[in-house]
């Protein structure tokens, strides 16, 4: 993944695509500081964390955006969106989620709101970087409402 995102970054700076340069450039950046912060070379899986987390902020960012009526500052946020889902593995759709989030409550079979951890805990490896967490954790709590 580390490889890609260098040879990305060569491709972009051979093509002169600054959109692209730049949020690889950031990529790269926030990744060599997470390596500092752990002192190891982070896995595959680490950088996808990392290029979620900036996803993540993006989409925070684009709210923002809203409230204040940047429609520039919206569809450059986008672009830089589009950009970073190229390194993120494919994303499951709401059905698949569902199965997954099914499996879990009969596997760990909860019985209040309280066994919200177990079941975050146990479906975290395995949709992390293919979910958005935050609407996994809004389906288990509404699931975990109406027990």
């Amino acid at each position: 993944m580390k490889e890609r995102i260098l040879n990305d970054l060569k491709e972009a700076m051979k093509n002169q695509d600054k959109e692209r340069l730049s949020v690889i450039r950031m990529v790269k950046g926030a990744i060599q500081m997470e390596e500092l912060n752990v002192k190891h070379e982070l896995t595959d899986d680490e950088i996808i964390g990392i290029v979620a987390k900036q996803i993540k902020t993006r989409k925070e960012s684009i709210s923002e955006f809203e409230k204040g009526n940047r429609t520039d500052l919206i569809k450059k946020t986008e672009l830089e969106i589009e950009i970073l889902n190229d390194y993120m593995p494919e994303q499951l759709s709401e059905k698949e989620i569902l199965m997954e989030i099914d499996k879990a409550f009969a596997l760990i079979q909860p019985t209040a709101v309280s066994d919200m951890g177990k079941l975050m805990g146990h479906l975290t490896p395995i949709l992390k970087g293919r979910a958005d967490m935050g609407n996994v954790s809004k389906i288990i709590r509404e699931k975990l409402a109406s027990l």
